[in-house]
């Protein structure tokens, strides 16, 4: 085991509270592609970020719906499994830790991977619900047909019919959970960010934001370099489920 895992381990094992910032990097050993990989879906006329917009929605719901799904192999949605690394998080839990995971993933993988207080940044793909009268959905019924209805039926006995909205954050939508991140990042003893490049606004200022709480160590697990590796404490560039797996081996 090289130092860096070791320096890795002894702050996990000095921490009583983690909070942990996840990125697409956590599930890609999952088999889910990072958002900017996924490709050959678009025109040139339609970025990803217009058709995944709520204002996309608002105006063409029955044309948001097949490109959502597309983007996002809805139809594969349930067979993706947690890696190691959903995995090591939940035994942390196990071990007596009081672990907080905030996600910018939708994939659901750390609830299923049995992580008990997970914060999806950015909603979750398996879910939507009715504009019209708040009735919610799972996903077996959103992917019953291209373009998921509300199935409610109201005091006349007629479906509602209305078109579902995912609860996936959109672009436009704001990004939940951010206040309590930052709430509980001020009680915790590590921070451990994993799978994220830093890059997009407001997840790139929690690093910066940590640095000025005093006490609070600041661990990285990133294949790639980030822009805030300066200000961690030990920076681990290699895949999750690998090291992972190493570490708890």
């Amino acid at each position: 085991m090289d130092k860096e895992a070791e320096t890795f381990l002894d702050l996990i094992d000095n921490a009583r509270r983690i909070t942990v910032l996840t990125g697409a990097g956590m599930s890609t050993e999952s088999g889910i592609p990072d958002f900017r990989s996924a490709g050959g879906l678009w025109t040139e006329d339609m970025s990803r970020m217009e058709a995944m917009s709520r204002d996309y929605f608002e105006r063409y719901p029955k044309l948001f719906w097949p490109k959502f799904k597309a983007l996002f192999q809805m139809k594969m949605t349930g067979s993706f499994q947690p890696n190691a690394g959903h995995l090591y998080l939940a035994e942390l839990e196990k071990r007596g830790k009081d672990v907080r995971v905030f996600t910018q993933n939708i994939d659901g993988l750390h609830v299923k991977a049995g992580s008990r207080h997970v914060y999806e940044l950015h909603g979750s793909i398996q879910t939507a619900r009715c504009p019209k009268c708040g009735a919610g959905y799972g996903l077996e019924h959103l992917l019953r047909e291209e373009v998921p209805r509300c199935s409610r039926i109201n005091q006349k006995g007629e479906a509602c019919g209305f078109i579902l909205k995912t609860d996936v954050v959109l672009f436009g939508d704001p990004v939940q959970h951010f206040d309590t991140l930052f709430d509980i990042l001020a009680d915790s003893d590590l921070l451990l960010v994993i799978g994220t490049s830093l890059e997009v606004a407001p997840v790139r200022f929690v690093p910066e934001e940590a640095h000025l709480i005093p006490g609070l160590k600041k661990a990285m697990i990133n294949l790639e370099k980030t822009p805030y590796d300066h200000l961690f404490d030990v920076v681990i560039h290699r895949k999750i489920a690998e090291f992972t797996k190493e570490i708890s081996g």
